[in-house]
């Protein structure tokens, strides 16, 4: 009877305590608008929730006591109030966060080896949001990225062709990260952009500089980390949004529909996208014969979080046909016409024109390239106590065909497959006498195999690559010191590779021994291994709060790719002979960068320096022969073959972006980015007096000025509608790789966009669309980027009107409707 008696005099007691539970609620809001999906957490335990599509949250059996609660959203100040829990009651807080500007508090996971705030990496690092993406409409994400990121260009083929380049390198020189897989895909051609869905990405990193010691080779200039948008909603409730884009220079539709839904501690997000366009236009050539494409896009995530630890697994597919423009047209009109035979029987002064039908069409041509890329990957992280391991492995297919044959359509001049397996384990130590250490180990293992093509510009190769590192870091009061050290291994090889003759095509074809009887050995066998250390040191030094000075040097490394050393045919894309050495040696780098960046009131004053030295350093020049005439071995293409220099790039990028306080509705952003590339290859100067002095591929100084105003109270459905242009200034290019042709001087330019959006709520509050409109060369400015590979597409010297090449894109409206349900 006693223990009965003691068991309910138990149970009572803990209903009692039970009963005696307070709970905490409220709203958060910036301004009158709710704050969805915002983060309140009680100080010091686990416990927290997120608010809900209309600001609210609701904290339930709280033990009675003194808290410290925490209210936070991205681009919002935290906010931290003291508040005592009562049991039997509720206790009300509502909340409103005000905006921030400053991102010194974001936290970043690229250029390091575990997530850090950007305040506390000596390594230059601009985040672009998907709310900037959106902002800065274009035809696809490297543009966008450009327009954001001050000292990042893009070599482009076309509207929805560019490839990177941080503070004038590029190529295999950037490395580029799809959700932290580094993505491959034929990166050294300059005829396809980056195979990724620019619908699907919801924040972009960019690391400016040697990135080398958490990523290896291949990042020499930096990194571009694109991180899938992974959408945020209530449990057990399916979310999404589904995208329209047009654009009316080259007709583009996109369309994209994302889902998203969670279950407790499970996540699952799904995205379809479609994109098509016809050539695009401007005022000096019309219609840019061959310019269309067509884009499809597919992509799925599913992720788990637990108490150990958390893991992912996803899945992309991309399929693109984009057209090959090769610039020829009639040599008195300048219109486009098109190849119509081959060999002796295309007259190229003589081809047909091309009709106004075919120009405007949504027809793909029969000269273009398909270009398939499918990844799946997972990564995960162990939590072990106060250490914790990462794993992440990835595979990846690129599949890429070039239809250059007019009297044989289906037959493909290139056809290439490259295999990758990706791999990354990394050990997070354990703090020791506050130094927080990584050590890990990752790199790839990849095949190039040659299908049933006409041309083969590379070989079929095997490459394997490892590295390892060590990282460390440390704060010693307002001083941050993190720094490291990395040794990469790469073996490269290829057998005799011979080409034969096709008897049933008339063409040539891969011939395997011991059927080479007639064939061409063109590419010997070769095996090497190239290797080499990289590191880095640097430092932030918190002046204040909102001011630092930050300074790193680093040494960057970079093996040779295929096609630096192993190419020797057609690349029929680029209309390019490309030749390449394979005595040459790895790249290897030494950078300085200091920066200065300083979050105030008003400003965000942000000045960054760079002066970087590299041996070996590889770069593609025309080829001429003794008598100052171009190299011709495969009539209607140029011919280049890469050189290797010692070579110097330094320059700057300084932002002053200008929000006063007391004039809330109005920002005025600037930007200027600055790069000199140097060939310190004195001998070879010389003897061209002085036409090499300067590295190809180098962009002009670079001004951007954005003025926008941005309505503070809603109006109605309309939430914050804002207003905004900008000017876009190129100074000239005068500084440039001049022998035998390779390059031309580049006049300067100055583009004037204008831009609008808003979001439109229902009564309720709730989203129902946001609106972005755009208008890029609001004047239809005629002008040529010097990294315009279509500038040299001319087959006439004179032409007629005066102009040579092809010319950027001319005016553009795009109107993009995001409706989230």
């Amino acid at each position: 009877m006693k223990h009965i008696c003691t068991i309910f005099l138990s149970l009572f007691i803990l209903q009692a305590a039970f009963a005696q539970t307070g709970s905490l609620k409220g709203k958060l809001t910036n301004g009158s608008e709710p704050l969805a999906y915002a983060s309140v957490k009680l100080s010091g335990t686990t416990t927290g929730t997120i608010s809900t599509e209309k600001g609210y949250y609701d904290l339930k059996n709280l033990a009675p006591g003194n808290y410290e609660i925490s209210f936070s959203a991205i681009g919002y100040h935290t906010e931290k109030i003291k508040a005592t829990i009562q049991g039997g009651q509720v206790t009300v807080i509502n909340i409103d966060l005000k905006e921030n500007s400053s991102k010194l508090n974001e936290v970043v996971v690229t250029g390091v080896s575990r997530a850090t705030e950007l305040r506390r990496n000596p390594i230059p690092i601009a985040v672009m949001s998907k709310k900037e993406m959106n902002e800065n409409v274009n035809n696809n994400i490297i543009d966008a990225i450009v327009k954001g990121v001050p000292g990042v260009n893009a070599v482009t083929t076309g509207p929805n062709i560019s490839k990177p380049f941080i503070r004038g390198l590029g190529y295999n020189r950037v490395l580029t990260l799809y959700d932290g897989i580094r993505q491959e895909g034929q990166q050294w051609g300059d005829e396809h952009g980056i195979e990724i869905d620019q619908y699907g990405i919801g924040r972009a990193e960019v690391v400016k500089g040697p990135a080398s010691l958490t990523y290896g080779s291949d990042a020499l200039a930096g990194v571009i980390n694109m991180i899938p948008a992974m959408p945020e909603g209530g449990d057990g409730v399916l979310k999404g949004d589904y995208l329209a884009d047009y654009h009316t220079n080259n007709g583009m539709i996109g369309t994209s529909l994302g889902l998203a839904y969670k279950k407790a501690d499970w996540k699952y997000s799904f995205r379809a996208t479609a994109k098509t366009a016809h050539d695009y236009q401007n005022k000096v050539d019309g219609f840019v014969y061959n310019t269309g494409f067509r884009e499809y896009n597919l992509s799925g995530n599913v992720r788990t979080d637990k108490k150990w630890g958390f893991w992912q697994l996803s899945g992309t597919l991309y399929d693109n046909k984009q057209e090959i423009p090769d610039g020829s047209r009639d040599s008195l009109t300048r219109r486009f016409t098109k190849q119509v035979a081959e060999g002796g029987e295309d007259d190229i002064k003589n081809r047909p024109l091309v009709s106004d039908n075919e120009l405007s069409s949504y027809a793909i041509a029969p000269l273009h390239q398909r270009i398939q890329h499918y990844r799946i990957y997972s990564y995960g992280e162990l939590k072990m106590g106060q250490s914790s391991l990462d794993l992440a492995l990835g595979l990846q297919q690129s599949i890429r065909r070039e239809y250059n044959h007019p009297t044989m359509v289906n037959q493909p001049g290139l056809y290439v497959v490259l295999n990758t397996l990706n791999y990354d384990v990394k050990y997070n130590l354990p703090a020791f006498a506050g130094v927080e250490s990584t050590i890990g180990v990752n790199g790839m293992y990849q095949t190039n195999r040659s299908k049933s093509a006409t041309d083969f510009p590379i070989p079929d190769y095997n490459l394997f690559d490892a590295g390892t590192f060590f990282f460390a870091k440390k704060s010693f009061g307002k001083l941050d010191l993190s720094g490291g050290i990395r040794y990469d291994n790469r073996n490269i090889c290829w057998n005799d590779f011979y080409v034969g003759p096709n008897t049933a095509n008339g063409f040539t074809k891969h011939v395997s021994l011991p059927d080479t009887a007639g064939a061409n050995l063109q590419f010997p066998a070769f095996k090497h291994t190239y290797h080499g250390f990289s590191g880095s040191l640097g430092l932030t030094y918190n002046i204040t709060e909102k001011l630092l000075l930050k300074a790193n040097i680093a040494r960057g490394y970079r093996a040779p790719n295929i096609t630096e050393i192993g190419s020797n045919g057609l690349d029929p894309g680029a209309h390019i002979v490309y030749l390449g050495d394979r005595t040459f040696k790895p790249e290897f780098s030494l950078q300085q960068d200091i920066g200065i960046i300083s979050y105030l009131k008003d400003a965000d004053l942000i000045a960054e320096f760079f002066n970087n030295n590299i041996d070996n350093y590889i770069f593609q020049a025309k080829l001429n022969d003794a008598n100052g005439n171009p190299v011709v071995i495969v009539p209607g293409n140029s011919t280049y073959k890469y050189q290797q220099s010692k070579a110097r790039l330094y320059g700057a990028e300084v932002t002053v972006n200008l929000h006063p306080q007391k004039i809330k509705w109005l920002a005025f952003n600037n930007s200027l980015a600055y790069v000199t590339g140097i060939n310190k290859d004195q001998q070879l100067i010389a003897q061209s007096n002085g036409a090499a002095k300067y590295l190809p591929f180098i962009p002009p100084v670079h001004v951007r000025s954005e003025l926008k105003f941005t309505l503070q109270q809603a109006g109605g459905a309309f939430s914050k509608p804002y207003f905004k242009v900008e000017a876009d200034i190129y100074a000239a290019q005068n500084r440039f790789y001049a022998l035998d042709n390779t390059e031309t001087a580049t006049p300067g330019y100055t583009l004037i966009n204008v831009g609008a959006g808003t979001k439109i709520k229902t009564k309720s509050e709730r989203t129902f669309c946001e609106l972005y409109l755009q208008v890029d060369n609001l004047f239809g400015t005629a002008y040529q980027s010097n990294l315009n590979r279509l500038k040299y597409f001319e087959y006439y010297t004179p032409s007629p009107n005066g102009r040579s090449g092809i010319y950027n894109i001319g005016r553009n409206l795009s109107f993009k409707a995001v409706f989230p349900f």
